[in-house]
This record gives structure tokens, C-alpha cells and sequence, in this order.
């Protein structure tokens, strides 16, 4: 018997839907994959980046009570809550720049890779 699993989404709690896409999208470059309405104020909002193919996505989930509200920009407590992997960080590096992204450690090359870390429009790394 074969077994087949995937991650396919990952959700990230946002203050916003429209200022969440924008970011995602423009500063980004991330591919708007869906955008329905479910009623209620309520939407399932899907981006990845571009050139992914089959790799997860992220759900973009606006917060509905306070203790969601209390997670927006600190998903994580702190630490690194997405990795993105790129054929080019000096590119990428200077796109992130450009779109004014904040950066909180330009980039290094540590044991593992070359890493950037930068933070979403509400601070998660």
C-alpha cells in the first residue's frame, strides 16, 4: 500500500483580508490563487508564490475573536513562521527592498544556506 500526503495549506491569521492580499501579492509577488466568498464577512483566501508547483499554500484567515486577534503578527512567538526557498536571494533580496519590506537580518550564509529574514505587514518572520 502506497502512501501519499502532502501539506497543501497552511493557515497565517491576518487583521485584513484586502491589506493581507495586497502585501502578499505586491510586496511579494505571490500568485492570488482564490478568493471566494463564504458569507458572513467570512472569505478563503488562497496565495503562493509564483513558479511553485505543488508546493503548499497559505490561507489567509482573518481573525474572528480576540484570541485570534492576540495571534495576528506573532503566529510563531517569535520565530521564523515560513521558509521560502528561491532560485535567486540577491534578486529577491533587492526585490524585498524595492516593494520597502522590512528586513531584520540581510542576508548571511550560515551551515544550512544562504538566509534572509524579513517580516509580513503585521511582523511574522
Amino acid at each position: 500500500m502506497s502512501i501519499h500526503q502532502q501539506i497543501a495549506l497552511l493557515t497565517l491569521v491576518v487583521a485584513d483580508y484586502d491589506e493581507a492580499i495586497a502585501f502578499y501579492t505586491q510586496k511579494l509577488n505571490f500568485r492570488l490563487l482564490e478568493d471566494t466568498d463564504l458569507g458572513s464577512g467570512k472569505r478563503w483566501v488562497r496565495v503562493a508564490p509564483r513558479g511553485a508547483a505543488g508546493g503548499a499554500e497559505l490561507l489567509l484567515a482573518r481573525a474572528t475573536s480576540p484570541e485570534q486577534a492576540a495571534r495576528v503578527g506573532n503566529q510563531t512567538g517569535g520565530r521564523v513562521a515560513l521558509f521560502l526557498y528561491t532560485d535567486n536571494l540577491a534578486r529577491d533580496y533587492q526585490q524585498l527592498l524595492s516593494a520597502g519590506v522590512t528586513i531584520v537580518r540581510p542576508p548571511t550564509t550560515e551551515a544550512y544556506g544562504h538566509v534572509l529574514v524579513f517580516a509580513d505587514l503585521y511582523g511574522n518572520l
